[in-house]
């Protein structure tokens, strides 16, 4: 086993933060830690990221993507320091000022962030791509039935292979027919816990980028639907409305068609998210997770309702079992 802490130390010692105690920051769902270090004459900060390769982390995705992100002038950290087979990075810190954050003290700000923040995601799709792997039907298809082989089975304790596979080929050929067409990178977490408002820098400069390093080449509505659709705060429908407007009539992409995958793609990520907050919560022992399970669910019979979704709708429906607080309580249970 690796002495991270002595490599850590090891690593900040190169730098001008050497000498400083790192403190602790936040982490997300992910086996990865974070600190702050803070030069205590110039009170400049970055951020020391901990991703251990034993427990199946691994920087260089992040390394590359960032690299990526800023060569277009997007606001992604800068790499400070780096050591890939260790699994640290020394980041730019972009500060504390999350969208979710900004919006709850200054809620006048919700449009102009919301904007900024599609505007991002316009460019990003109107730039050459970089070599990512497809997040194609049949790989969101098996993303999509951890909803039934972790939150269905973890919440009734039976079987679900039957069902997983009827689900599997209904859903995966309603992928093939609603997200064909040109690819863009899609930053697969992009929310208001995820974005950073940087109010001093100008135009697209001012959204600071995080967890991207899962990035991967699929349909453009993806991102956007993730940030409107977000799970952790409720989105007004005007603002979500105006922000898939706003989106078309720059890119110029088909209405009908972009509307229809937007639908598909938010039922794939929210069956997702049920399975993995599922499996977060009974084998990782994280049971705050399944709090976050009803905003999933109303953000999935929402998406059901799309008249591409007929085919699976009942199946789902039928199958699922609803986040009611006694199956909330079973997780936790588990």
């Amino acid at each position: 086993m690796t002495n991270r802490a002595v490599v850590s130390e090891a690593i900040i010692a190169r730098t001008k933060w050497a000498g400083v105690t790192p403190a602790p920051l936040a982490g997300d769902a992910s086996n990865r830690i974070y600190h702050r270090l803070t030069d205590p004459a110039t009170q400049e900060t970055a951020v020391l990221m901990d991703a251990d390769p034993e427990k199946g982390e691994d920087v260089r995705p992040f390394v590359r993507v960032a690299k990526y992100l800023r060569d277009l002038g997007l606001s992604a950290p800068e790499v400070l320091a780096e050591d890939e087979d260790f699994g640290f990075l020394l980041l730019e810190d972009l500060g504390d000022g999350l969208f979710a954050r900004v919006i709850e003290d200054q809620p006048d700000l919700e449009r102009p962030l919301y904007e900024a923040a599609t505007d991002v995601l316009i460019h990003l799709h109107q730039s050459p791509v970089m070599d990512l792997e497809s997040y194609g039907p049949r790989m969101m298809t098996q993303r999509a039935s951890m909803a039934f082989s972790h939150y269905a089975a973890g919440i009734t304790g039976e079987d679900q292979t039957e069902v997983e596979n009827r689900f599997t080929k209904l859903f995966q050929d309603i992928l093939i027919d609603t997200t064909g067409g040109p690819k863009a990178v899609v930053l697969r977490d992009y929310h208001a816990e995820n974005l950073l408002w940087l109010p001093d820098r100008s135009g697209l400069a001012r959204v600071g980028l995080l967890d991207f390093q899962d990035a991967m080449l699929g349909h453009p509505a993806y991102d956007l639907m993730s940030m409107l659709q977000d799970i952790r705060r409720k989105v007004p429908a005007g603002i979500e409305m105006t922000m898939i407007n706003r989106y078309l009539q720059a890119t110029g992409l088909d209405d009908h068609n972009f509307r229809q995958a937007y639908a598909v793609l938010s039922v794939q990520r929210n069956l997702r998210i049920l399975g993995v907050f599922a499996r977060l919560a009974v084998e990782r022992g994280k049971p705050g997770y399944v709090d976050l399970m009803p905003p999933t669910w109303d953000h999935l019979v929402r998406g059901l309702n799309h008249s591409a979704l007929a085919p699976v709708s009942d199946l789902i429906l039928s199958s699922l079992p609803a986040p009611t607080a006694a199956n909330m309580q079973k997780l936790k249970d588990r």
